[in-house]
């Protein structure tokens, strides 16, 4: 899976998240039909649209702990392209980290040598 991202939503989209989830008439069309959607599924429909403007997955949504209702983090959306890019990107940082490594570690066992035998 994705890392996930933190994000901060507008007012005006936390307003239309919180209008979304409000409870509705109980009002059904003749053969049981109901005239409006279940509370739930207006959310799922707002975070859905507010996914698709800010380029997350709005079924990873989840709160962020101490910094009120307008931040939540969710796993961004990639193109394949873009998670190329990352996973390229990502590669070549493992390979810089790895090399330090090496060298940190070489460069103490030299001295750990040139200490046996100075």
């Amino acid at each position: 899976m994705y890392p996930r991202a933190e994000y901060e939503m507008s007012y005006d989209d936390l307003e239309s998240i919180l209008n979304a989830s409000r409870t509705v008439p109980a009002m059904f069309l003749s053969g049981g039909t109901p005239m409006f959607g279940t509370p739930q599924e207006n959310a799922n429909r707002a975070w859905a649209a507010l996914g698709t403007k800010l380029g997350f997955d709005h079924m990873t949504v989840r709160p962020v702990a101490g910094k009120g209702q307008k931040f939540f983090s969710a796993v961004p959306n990639e193109t394949e392209d873009a998670r190329r890019e990352r996973e390229i990107r990502e590669a070549a940082e493992s390979k810089k980290r790895e090399i330090a490594r090496i060298t940190d570690e070489m460069k103490a066992l030299q001295q750990k040598l040139r200490d046996l035998t100075g």
